[in-house]
């Protein structure tokens, strides 16, 4: 099933992700113009860790995608609210925004794919990953 393939790629996404959150959060907290909130990213970083390890213990469970879309909403609303300082922190806050954005839509299409009983139910959402 192709839908769990794209689970275990997500999973892996937020370990990866969650490692450079907390190892790498105060570099990360500089450049998005948020030095203050050094502790926030990686805590942030916990929870797409903490994710990421329950998605590939189960990667069809359709509730621990959901609570990636969750945590990705939650990540764009401090990034809506953070106050940049120059050019440099504007621009790398817009990176940050687009990169969010398009793995929250990979994790509503996965997301929802695991929620339905039947691909009859998805007759107008195409399987982009065939």
């Amino acid at each position: 099933m192709h839908v769990v393939r794209l689970a275990r790629f997500l999973g892996w996404f937020s370990i990866g992700l969650g490692l450079m959150e907390i190892f790498c959060g105060r570099t990360l907290a500089r450049k998005l113009g948020m030095r203050r909130h050094t502790r926030l990213i990686r805590a942030f970083g916990a929870r797409e860790m903490v994710n990421g390890v329950a998605i590939l213990a189960n990667p069809t469970c359709a509730p621990l995608l959901w609570a990636r879309v969750g945590g990705d909403a939650l990540d764009l609303a401090v990034l809506g609210g953070t106050p940049v300082f120059g050019p440099r922190e504007r621009a790398n806050v817009k990176l940050a925004v687009a990169a969010v954005v398009g793995v929250t839509l990979l994790d509503i299409l996965c997301a929802t794919r695991l929620s339905t009983r039947s691909d009859r139910q998805l007759r107008h959402m195409p399987p982009y990953w065939d």
